[in-house]
């Protein structure tokens, strides 16, 4: 009778100490003013850093046309708290082009629709928890001019 209560609370203690399983990001991204360019993601768990996600090696990175329905998918993602940005960079010259020095020229989004008020969200804004599996975000674009 021990025997088998032994093997039982070892796989329960093999069970609970298996690692997170790496899932997937899915983004839908809508309200697009044209199909010209492409449209340039990144998903970082990095507060230091967002949203330009460049210097971390460890973030998700993804560059897709603007043509069709935009969808985003990052895969082997970890269990954790990510934020994403998005940028609709038209004229494809890898940069977010600015009007008189500082209004954005091309369309933006944030995951959960992080607000802008004279500067990019701060990551607790934009931030979300992804668990294990699929995770399923849609970001809306946003122009300033």
């Amino acid at each position: 009778m021990r025997a088998p209560l032994l093997a039982l609370a070892a796989a329960a203690a093999t069970l609970a100490a298996a690692p997170a399983q790496a899932g997937e990001v899915v983004i839908t991204v809508t309200d697009l003013r044209s199909t010209k360019g492409v449209v340039r993601a990144c998903m970082t768990t990095r507060a230091d850093i967002f949203p330009k996600c460049i210097k971390d090696p460890t973030a998700f990175r993804t560059v897709v046309s603007a043509s069709g329905k935009v969808e985003i998918r990052f895969t082997g993602v970890k269990p954790g708290n990510y934020a994403i940005a998005l940028l609709h960079d038209e004229n494809d010259n890898g940069k977010a082009d600015r009007a008189m020095g500082m209004m954005p020229k091309e369309g933006y989004g944030f995951s959960r629709d992080a607000p802008v008020n004279m500067a990019p969200p701060k990551f607790k804004d934009a931030v979300m928890a992804v668990g294990e599996g699929s995770s399923r975000v849609t970001i809306k674009m946003r122009y300033f001019l």
